[in-house]
């Protein structure tokens, strides 16, 4: 048997462009499985009912920069690390140096100070007044009520300090639950960070084979 090989071009041209186009391939498949999984962990934590703040705090990143490559590589990760694993994972907190630890309610979340989340402290330098602690009995969590307040009406909502005269008179002055007191609190497994992480590199292949195709 006998075989010939002719090549119609340049070789070496022909393999420079093969090149370059599994460069781009790699490059631009690297790029979308990091963009995809790192939306599909933002969609995860918004779905899991914690908030759009903690979503934004996944970042992801394609080196090298501003070129193809073979061995283009890309990153996914969390600027909040601890609290993602906690809610990846699960995880048991409890009060550190306190008895309690204070959740606050959405009375105590819809009175945010400066754009910070109202702690108990912070609560009573703002009003001026102490929080009152009401025992917890029968099996239920103890409390820190805020007293002396009066309910905000129009859209804003939420609850603020009464008046002078409102004080002398007690009209319309209510007593509000802002905090639940708890010595310890268990997350429950919320998030599968492995499970996606997987899924986008099995996709990679097949990404990198239609591109270069």
């Amino acid at each position: 048997m006998r075989l010939e090989l002719t090549t119609i071009g340049d070789l070496r041209q022909i393999m420079a462009e093969e090149v370059a186009a599994a460069e781009q391939a790699v490059s631009g498949a690297v790029a979308e499985a990091t963009g995809g999984l790192k939306d599909e962990l933002r969609a995860q934590v918004t779905g899991a009912g914690l908030g759009t703040r903690l979503a934004r705090t996944w970042r992801g990143q394609v080196w090298p920069k501003g070129e193809a490559s073979l061995g283009a590589a890309g990153l996914v990760w969390s600027k909040a690390p601890l609290i993602i694993r906690g809610h990846a994972e699960g995880a048991l907190i409890r009060a550190r140096h306190a008895t309690f630890l204070a959740i606050p309610t959405e009375a105590a979340r819809a009175m945010r100070a400066g754009g910070r989340r109202l702690t108990p402290r912070l609560w009573e330098q703002r009003m001026g007044q102490p929080l009152r602690f009401v025992p917890g009995r029968a099996g239920r969590p103890a409390l820190l009520v805020g007293e002396n307040l009066r309910a905000r009406s129009g859209r804003r909502g939420g609850y603020a300090r009464a008046s002078t005269t409102a004080m002398r008179t007690g009209h319309g002055l209510v007593s509000v639950v802002l905090f639940v007191l708890v010595p310890q609190v268990r997350l429950s497994k919320r998030l599968d960070v492995g499970g996606a992480a997987e899924r986008w590199i099995a996709r990679l292949e097949d990404r990198i084979v239609r591109r270069w195709n």
